[in-house]
């Protein structure tokens, strides 16, 4: 009884366990956290524009998906090099079509539930990694992953009821005035934009992976992505500009220049390149433990610096559920397989181990 409660704790501390930290990484970790926060700023200043200036979420994320596309391809210029053949170009233009529809119920998520409850519904993509274990992995772990997959689900539940409301969590007095900007909706269907957001996300990061383990182009890939992510969504959002000319446009009362400017610097093209290195360096990937830390603890400054409607008992046992059920979920044979065994059978799995996320092209 003794040895299962210890080895419980440990999962524990293993499950938030930054990897091995030197003197020599501590820049790496650095440019980690500072990547993180910042993409986080944006997050936040685009829920404030999306909100006080009732925009349309289509407008706003092909605005920010052209202006990335420019800055992506002024920086790697997929044009030149060796070709791209027909078998990375056709995936490639496809996921940019996932990556459109992702951004785009990402944006009305983010509109109707905030942003803690939208930032971490991004790891409603873990979900595939954990069916993808239990499907695909060895037996002896099957009730672990079981269980994280339960603690998955159960941590959305409680984002889903406001437990990181501090409106609506169980652990506060429930006598916290709510801003006027912010829009709450509660109960289990409040999550499913962003839930399958995040979704769409993780599986446009699995064909990406894919698609550029087949040669060293992934950052050229990418820009191509992203343009065709933004071809997607011209004709939409010309189509929403022509009816709406002639209504009534709302006075502005959030900059929409730092709305679109973080949103493109920071939560697009400066992310893809954090996460890039962190996976290649640290191997940390976006869909783990690890990660989520670096994002509460962004979370929980940003959230008590805007005043928001915030419950820190209720946020911070949802994140523990959540990371501890990401942890035991997508837990393999860590350190016991072959890489490429593990790749083989963990399709759909992004936590892989580091011998297999040391191959991955930066």
């Amino acid at each position: 009884m003794h040895r299962s409660r210890q080895e419980a704790a440990t999962g524990a501390l293993r499950a938030f366990n930054l990897g091995p930290f030197s003197a020599r990484q501590a820049p790496q970790h650095g440019f980690h956290i500072i990547g993180r926060f910042l993409r986080l700023l944006s997050v936040y200043a685009a829920y404030r524009y999306l909100v006080t200036e009732g925009i349309s979420v289509v407008v706003f994320m092909f605005v920010c998906l052209l202006g990335s596309a420019g800055l992506f391809l002024i920086l790697q210029r997929p044009w030149r090099g060796r070709p791209l053949s027909s078998s990375l170009l056709v995936p490639t233009l496809i996921n940019g079509g996932v990556m459109a529809l992702s951004l785009v119920l990402w944006g009305r998520g983010l509109r109707t539930c905030g942003p803690v409850r939208t930032i971490l519904a991004e790891y409603a993509g873990a979900v595939l990694g954990a069916i993808s274990t239990l499907l695909f992995g060895r037996s002896g772990f099957i009730w672990r992953r079981v269980a994280g997959l339960v603690a998955i689900l159960a941590a959305f539940y409680f984002l889903s009821q406001g437990w990181a409301l501090s409106s609506n969590s169980p652990f506060s007095s429930g006598n916290s005035p709510r801003g006027e900007e912010e829009v709450r909706h509660i109960g289990l269907w409040s999550m499913l934009l962003p839930a399958l957001s995040g979704v769409l996300a993780a599986l446009r990061r699995i064909i990406s992976r894919r698609v550029s383990l087949k040669s060293l182009s992934k950052k050229r890939l990418h820009a191509v992505t992203v343009t065709s992510a933004a071809c997607c969504l011209f004709p939409f959002a010309l189509v929403h500009l022509a009816l709406t000319k002639g209504q009534a446009h709302p006075e502005h009362h959030a900059s929409p220049a730092w709305a679109y400017s973080s949103t493109i610097l920071f939560g697009i093209v400066l992310i893809f390149y954090v996460d890039s290195f962190v996976e290649d360096r640290l191997h940390v990937v976006v869909a783990s433990p690890q990660h989520l830390l670096v994002t509460a603890a962004g979370i929980i400054i940003l959230e008590l610096l805007y005043g928001m409607d915030f419950s820190l008992l209720g946020f911070t046992l949802c994140t523990s559920v959540l990371g501890l059920g990401i942890y035991e979920a997508t837990s393999t044979d860590r350190g016991k397989g072959k890489a490429g065994e593990s790749s083989h059978s963990d399709f759909l799995n992004e936590d892989q181990d580091p011998l297999t996320m040391s191959t991955l092209p930066s």
